[in-house]
């Protein structure tokens, strides 16, 4: 089917690509807006959790140590102020959450489809959204952030999945990268609605701010239950193969699906035969898609990203912007990174995913420096950024966000959705996952400790990091762009460094 052929470092897939009939049909872009809910989800909290640990209500019932820090001791240094391991446990606690419900995520995709495990993280979240907004103690808040932490385990593990299998495969990145539009959508809804509730006379905004997280969390809730589920998962669950056809031929707006079904047809044989998903990922065969889906999530985490999402209001706080100035700035900057996200889910598909790489990495990396840079020389421990510095800081910070819009933010979620096989599929998808849940909590966990100490050092340990990653996706990842998802497993054979790894004898893909 394909014509193998050498390929020289980081150069494209230079075989035949195969064409599926069908085109984009009403149904498909409604099933996939309503799952793509779940990235708003995600994005809401990220939002949200900063805003609210920036004002000053807040802190003072649940954190009274940290606002003394912040409103009183005038000897403590700026980058000091909200160094508190309680506090960034509020926001880092629902993500070691999110790490274990990723585990138990894995078999309900596998074993009942990718539908009842978006439905269970919607109810979850929604549920966590009611506690939060209620909460009159510390431990009622950080219950409902863990509950919040199951949901998005859940919906970040078959999200992704449900996109990338029901898109036509030659707008895959397109359709997959609104599960990060949507991420985006929430960061901006969550920075608008706190530059709004900040304003609440009788200090009661924060509680609006934390419940409205259940807006999100019901539509995705209730619009799960008339999802579709995918021809994929059909296959997988179903005796009667009509079933998956006629879904596929619905999806698809053709008759004319017999080549995509076959190959699906053909990749559940196989996973039929794989009775241990975590196990044989570990196979030598699986070996760039397991290392893919450790350091992609690595990387989309070191980038330094969610240290600005959960942070901004406070890190714009510590260079001397006021209380509601930091929450404008936020608010630009999700509005920057929503916009270049649009962007890139236009172009995905056309440009190709290394090139995007390459140039968000390049605009990240510069934006970091320049940013520790004016850091290191204009800011002190006391006092502020001159006005003229912290609007530069500002505009850096925009640009270092929309370069991530364009390329991690997106991309980190559309490559580990779309290179693993069906076989290994939910079980790569959840180590993507878990991975990078683990890294958001131990940098969570660690950045306010980090500025303390490291200073402005903090945005050149990030961006030696965004290096790091930029070249490392021009030597290691192939292009994926319009390669059916269902045939993969062909990049892999034809690159540079990862053919030694992959065993092509196929009856040795048989072998449990």
């Amino acid at each position: 089917m394909y014509k193998q052929k050498s390929m020289a470092v980081g150069s494209e897939v230079s075989s035949e690509v195969v064409k599926y009939n069908g085109q984009i049909t009403s149904f498909v872009v409604l099933s996939c807006m309503v799952a793509a809910t779940g990235g708003i989800i995600f994005g809401y909290d990220i939002g949200i959790s900063g805003g609210v640990s920036s004002m000053e209500p807040f802190l003072k019932k649940f954190f009274p140590e940290v606002y003394t820090k912040m409103i009183k001791d005038t000897k403590i240094s700026n980058y000091c102020k909200f160094d508190s391991q309680l506090l960034t446990s509020f926001t880092s606690s629902l993500y070691v959450a999110g790490l274990v419900a990723t585990f138990f995520a894995s078999p309900v995709t596998r074993a009942f489809g990718r539908r009842p495990s978006i439905l269970v993280g919607g109810a979850a979240f929604l549920a966590g959204a009611a506690l939060g907004g209620a909460a009159y103690n510390i431990y009622m808040l950080i219950v409902g952030r863990v509950l919040l932490g199951v949901g998005v385990g859940f919906t970040n593990q078959s999200v992704p999945l449900y996109l990338s299998e029901m898109a036509p495969s030659h707008y895959r990145g397109a359709f997959n990268m609104g599960f990060q539009f949507c991420v985006g959508i929430g960061v901006l809804a969550a920075n608008l609605l706190n530059y709004g509730t900040e304003k609440i006379e009788g200090g009661w905004g924060w509680r609006i701010s934390l419940a409205m997280a259940a807006v999100p969390a019901s539509i995705l809730t209730l619009g799960t239950v008339f999802l579709p589920e995918t021809p994929n998962s059909l296959i997988q669950h179903n005796k009667d193969p009509d079933k998956a056809k006629q879904m596929l031929q619905k999806i698809r707006g053709t008759h004319d699906i017999q080549a995509e079904f076959d190959d699906l047809v053909t990749a559940n044989e196989i996973s039929k035969t794989i009775k241990h998903p975590f196990k044989n990922i570990l196979k030598q065969k699986y070996r760039p898609q397991l290392v893919m889906a450790v350091v992609i999530p690595f990387f989309q985490q070191v980038t330094g990203i969610n240290v600005i999402s959960f942070y901004a209001p406070i890190l714009f706080r510590t260079i001397g912007f006021g209380e509601s100035a930091s929450l404008m700035s936020a608010m630009v900057t999700g509005v920057v990174g929503l916009s270049m996200t649009f962007l890139s889910l236009l172009i995905v598909d056309k440009v190709g995913r290394r090139t995007i790489f390459t140039i968000g990495g390049v605009q990240m990396f510069v934006s970091q420096m320049l940013v520790g840079a004016i850091m290191a020389a204009k800011l002190g421990d006391h006092g502020g950024l001159s006005k003229g510095y912290g609007y530069l800081v500002l505009i850096l910070i925009c640009s270092y966000v929309a370069g991530f819009g364009l390329s991690w933010g997106p991309l980190g979620w559309l490559i580990p959705s779309e290179i693993f096989p069906l076989e290994i599929r939910s079980a790569g998808q959840s180590i993507t996952v878990a991975v990078g849940f683990l890294f958001t909590f131990i940098v969570a966990q660690m950045f306010l400790e980090m500025l303390c100490h490291l200073k402005a050092g903090t945005f050149f340990f990030f961006g030696g990091w965004v290096a790091v990653m930029t070249v490392f996706v021009y030597l290691f990842l192939p292009e994926t762009k319009n390669v059916p998802i269902e045939t993969m497993d062909r990049i892999w054979k034809q690159h540079w460094y990862w053919r030694r790894y992959v065993i092509e004898e196929d009856d040795t893909r048989y072998l449990d």
